[in-house]
């Protein structure tokens, strides 16, 4: 997803994106830079960072290089680095390479690590096993 699928503009000059508290999106989000989730997304985000406000609602997977999570994740979170803040619930697994969990934070899954060139080579998301 990082390597070969992404636009070549450099992410860290793209503007940060922002989803307001009243939006409610249903599909997938396929962007470079930041984004920062107020509302709730059902579907798939894919971005270099995703930022979780305290009031957000992912239900879906999110795919990017780093991943700040407050508010409330229902799916599969692939991502290098993923920080769990003591606001936040996560149900689902979280694929990681470098994790930090706060005091106080609900997780109900699992966290399997993974080296770096896991997520390098990421092209389509594994499918989900029952």
């Amino acid at each position: 997803m990082f390597a070969q699928t992404r636009k070549k503009a450099d992410p860290l000059d793209q503007p940060p994106s922002h989803l307001g508290p009243a939006l409610k999106v249903t599909g997938v989000l396929d962007m470079d830079g930041d984004l920062y989730v107020h509302g709730a997304v059902l579907g798939r985000i894919n971005a270099t960072r995703v930022i979780l406000a305290p009031e957000a609602s992912i239900d879906g997977d999110i795919v990017a290089r780093d991943v700040h999570i407050e508010g409330h994740v229902n799916g599969r979170i692939f991502a290098l680095n993923v920080t769990v803040e003591s606001t936040a619930t996560v149900t689902g697994r979280i694929f990681h390479n470098t994790l930090a969990v706060a005091r106080g934070a609900r997780i109900d899954g699992r966290m399997p690590w993974r080296p770096p060139s896991y997520f390098d080579t990421l092209t389509q998301l594994p499918e989900i096993r029952l």
